[in-house]
């Protein structure tokens, strides 16, 4: 919460306003004043009126001392701002009622549908909810219909009275379903549209072209050209008049005509000078391909000075360090990277980060014959990120799947929830090391992971991304995805002329889970390739026509007479009529002439589009997510069988991922959030600087309750005497246990005895307790009452300085964590990610009826995950809540320890207002 009086710097943030622009969002200051009456005297009569129901050519130095002087809890107010100018003012004022604030907003006329208004509605709701306000109430002329639909296209439920000429509104500002959904269609739409320029741009201008061969800027000059882009190309390059057969400006100001993205390639130490240049000359955008900005803190200073500079200015920028930009689509034909040729177009979407990763993945398509869509290659990834690319990206028609190589993870939370929606209709391959979050690479400045091992994992998989471990799997798994159907299954049909390799290529299928429904190893494919391909697409034809095959892998040894490319033709042929993915194995390979890896029989993409077309107009029907039927575009083709197998059995999980139902996000019985957020506020006030603060058991007891999670009472004691007393209020029989941390839970090492039914027991058990801790110290007892006998189940939530709330679950014992057998889940969590994670650990197997043992009651465990997942989701000041054991028996569970500790958190990576992150 903001300090009365105090400027509320994490406040501020820089925003993609709704044509892919950028403006700077941050609270008003006295400093603001002539800004702002120089903002206000911009205005139109008509906007003045709208705004105060009259019209004033000036503000008064009181009206500018009252709107720029804010206590930034009763009365706040945010600007927006491209470059020293005010773009638009929205203000909140606390009324008598505290819980509601009045709201008002007043937007540039130069810059109306922008979705200006919306973003500091947003900005302000949130600064209100910190402040405990939940309702805004507004007053609008009717013929102010613009700020009317502000409100009404918010999300929120507003309310609308009619009184002398003037509409009186009134709305809930707490986050509901439909503004979340807004807010994130908003965000959307923006950043997807940011994208879209930078690959689109109708000029661009290369700054730093040089005559000098070899040199990047002669290169990128050259690529652009010869990729035969279709806008405008201006060189600028002060010390040359003429660059490849073109005019070469001084600078970007000389340039004639408005410049889309300014491409630049100078010394690291001119780079904020040029980007203020091009601030300045109106560009849209910035790739910067200058590196240098790894070097240490003040490289990363002059690095956040210039993403700072740009967004202030309304500008985006990828890089620094960047490789480039490609887009291959014939209207565009954009190559303003540092490849050599334009690649082959086709259906990918590539995402890297270092050069030298995106140099990788270039080479790894071309080299594949793997055609792609657009390559964005962030290099530093100071701003444009791969959360901004799949928003492009899902709405791109020519990405039919999309690839990203990620070291590191800046927005965590928000690339969860990107990555989910886009999984559902493209498949999305990750690739990260098993470092990424936990160190740096070079250049980046973004949060590092505290989150237990797999924590970042997990979030992958509850994203249904396909995850990967190198450069070379994501371009195995991509060459499946993007040039056959996508499988309705699991069942498989291996067919080969070997008995050994068909053999070993079924074993590695079924360790992934694939069903071998077909297999066939005597085909006989040494007659000559006018017998025998006949024969080898009959046979393959034939198995695909199996109603429980959904995918083949026909896996060959050299046969004499036969090239892979006639073989690839025929498979191909098979695929194509059967509308079911084929995958083809060649090993044994010594002649280089024959390709062997990679996309063979490759389609033109205009004949894969006529085919495309054909098979809609056939009305055929093919799983891929929710999305529509997809001819082959070519044969995809391995060496390996084990990394064919291994690829084919990635996209079969994605596709499993993508028909299954995802669940909802429901709100658990019984929760009071507006106690827990005043409980939780009250006990902030007792937590010191960056200590954490543990609650008591009755502190504990009170906030689970809040959540309808019953903590089992227990009574410390001293002495026999008051043991007995407690018993007695607690009722019999009775457990008594050590206070110790981890002797708690020991029942072999005595800090347990269980099923104490009198007082003479009681006695005597706390004796020999006493005598056999003695060897470990000695240790506070407590007596409660004997729950039902059930399994032993952990819940812990932390709240993570990268991936925010993370919830982990196993079942109690040594093995949780000499196994390391825990599951992980990022809230907020589905009824189906629930029952995913409490399914996950290796031994929930005891869950279900183990050994002769009943099942449990697994619904009520998933009722208790549920709430603990909101209850961490709604409290990021919740630093850790360990509950340890949850007893879940045959009927119902209980709850016998909880441990919370509370403390100052860092402000989410991702939340109700739209924000760019550093």
């Amino acid at each position: 919460m903001a300090e009365q009086g105090q400027y509320p710097e994490y406040w501020e943030a820089d925003v993609v306003l709704r044509d892919g622009g950028t403006g700077h969002l941050r609270p008003v200051s006295p400093a603001d004043t002539e800004a702002l009456q120089a903002f206000h005297m911009r205005q139109s009569q008509s906007s003045i009126y709208l705004r105060f129901f009259t019209y004033k050519a000036k503000l008064s130095s009181r009206e500018l001392k009252r709107f720029t002087n804010v206590d930034y809890r009763d009365r706040v107010a945010f600007v927006i701002t491209l470059g020293s100018e005010i773009v638009g003012i929205g203000r909140y004022d606390r009324l008598d009622d505290p819980t509601e604030a009045e709201v008002a907003f007043n937007i540039s006329d130069d810059h109306q549908g922008r979705g200006i208004g919306s973003i500091l509605l947003e900005h302000l709701a949130a600064a209100a909810r910190e402040n405990g306000i939940r309702r805004f109430s507004a007053e609008v002329l009717p013929e102010n219909r613009k700020m009317l639909s502000v409100f009404a296209d918010a999300g929120y439920e507003v309310r609308r009275a009619f009184d002398d000429g003037v509409i009186a509104l009134d709305f809930d500002i707490d986050p509901t379903d439909k503004s979340r959904a807004v807010m994130e269609s908003r965000e959307h739409r923006a950043e997807a549209r940011s994208v879209a320029d930078l690959l689109a741009p109708s000029s661009i201008a290369v700054i730093g072209a040089s005559r000098e061969w070899g040199s990047i800027g002669y290169q990128l000059m050259e690529h652009i050209v010869e990729g035969g882009f279709t806008g405008s190309v201006y060189a600028v390059n002060p010390e040359a008049f003429e660059l490849a057969g073109m005019v070469s400006y001084g600078k970007i100001s000389e340039v004639p005509k408005p410049v889309s993205l300014a491409v630049i390639a100078v010394p690291y130490e001119q780079v904020l000078d040029v980007a203020a240049e091009c601030a300045a000359a109106g560009v849209k955008h910035l790739l910067v391909v200058s590196a240098g900005f790894a070097d240490g803190e003040a490289g990363l200073a002059r690095q956040r000075t210039l993403v700072r500079q740009a967004r202030a200015n309304g500008m985006r920028v990828l890089g620094p360090a960047s490789l480039g930009l490609i887009n291959t689509r014939p209207d565009i034909s954009l190559n303003a990277s540092m490849a050599p040729v334009m690649p082959r177009r086709g259906g990918l979407g590539l995402f890297s980060q270092s050069a030298a990763i995106g140099v990788l993945l270039y080479a790894a398509a071309q080299r594949r014959q793997l055609g792609l869509s657009s390559t964005i290659s962030a290099g530093n990834r100071a701003d444009v990120s791969g959360n901004d690319a799949m928003q492009y990206w899902e709405d791109d028609a020519d990405t039919r799947v999309v690839g990203l190589y990620l070291e590191s993870v800046g927005n965590p939370r928000k690339f969860s929830r990107i990555a989910r929606r886009l999984a559902t209709i493209k498949p999305v391959i990750v690739a990260k090391s098993d470092v990424t979050g936990l160190q740096l690479p070079p250049g980046h400045s973004v949060r590092i992971t505290q989150a237990p091992k797999g924590a970042l994992d997990a979030m992958l998989r509850q994203s249904g991304v396909i995850r990967v471990d190198t450069n070379e799997q994501l371009m195995d798994v991509a060459q499946i995805a993007c040039s056959q159907p996508l499988p309705r299954g699991k069942g498989l049909a291996i067919l080969s002329n070997s008995a050994a390799l068909g053999r070993v290529l079924a074993d590695a299928a079924g360790s992934l889970d694939l069903e071998i429904v077909h297999l066939r190893t005597d085909l006989t494919l040494d007659s000559g390739m006018s017998v025998a391909l006949p024969v080898l697409r009959e046979a393959v034809a034939k198995a695909l026509a199996d109603v429980a095959v959904h995918s083949a892998v026909v896996t060959l040894l050299p046969s004499p007479g036969l090239t892979n490319d006639h073989i690839a033709e025929g498979l191909l042929q098979a695929a194509d009529e059967a509308g079911k993915p084929v995958v083809a194995v060649f090993t044994g390979i010594m002649d280089p002439a024959q390709q062997a890896e990679g996309v063979l029989a490759v389609r033109r993409p205009e004949a894969s589009e006529a085919s495309q077309a054909q098979a809609d107009a056939a009305g055929v029907q093919q799983a891929e997510g929710e999305g529509a039927a997809r001819q082959p575009s070519g044969l995809p083709c391995f060496s390996s069988p084990g990394a064919a197998v291994s690829a084919l059995a990635s996209v079969v999980r994605y596709t499993e991922w993508a028909g299954r139902e995802h669940g909802h996000f429901t709100m658990p019985a019984g929760v009071d959030t507006d106690a827990a957020h005043a409980f939780v506020s009250a006990q902030m006030a007792r937590v010191v600087n960056t200590e954490l603060l543990r609650l008591g058991p009755g502190e504990t007891a009170e906030l689970l309750g809040y959540y309808g999670v019953k903590l089992l009472p227990s009574l410390p004691f001293r002495t026999e005497d008051e043991a007995v007393e407690a018993a007695d209020q607690l009722g019999w029989p009775v457990v008594v246990k050590t206070m110790d941390e981890t002797l708690r839970h020991r029942l072999d090492l005595g800090g347990v005895r269980l099923n104490i039914a009198s007082e003479q027991s009681l006695r005597s058990n706390i004796s020999e307790m006493r005598s056999a801790l003695e060897p470990y110290g000695r240790f506070e007892l407590e007596v409660q009452s004997m729950a039902p006998s059930g399994q032993g189940c952990v819940l812990r939530a932390i709240e993570d300085p990268l991936l925010g709330p993370v919830l982990s679950f196993g079942i109690a014992g040594d093995a949780v964590n000499l196994l390391d057998d825990w599951a992980h889940g990022i809230p907020p969590l589905t009824d189906v990610d629930i029952a995913d994670l409490v399914r996950a650990p290796r031994a929930s197997r005891r869950l279900f009826g183990y050994q002769g043992l009943p099942r449990v009651d697994v619904a009520a465990l998933e009722d208790v995950v549920a709430r603990l997942a909101l209850l961490k989701d709604e409290h990021p000041e919740i630093a850790l809540v360990d509950i340890n054991p949850v007893l879940v028996s045959v009927q119902g569970v209980t709850v016998l320890s909880a441990d919370i500790r509370l403390g100052n958190p860092q402000q989410r990576t991702d939340s109700a207002r739209r924000a760019l992150r550093d």
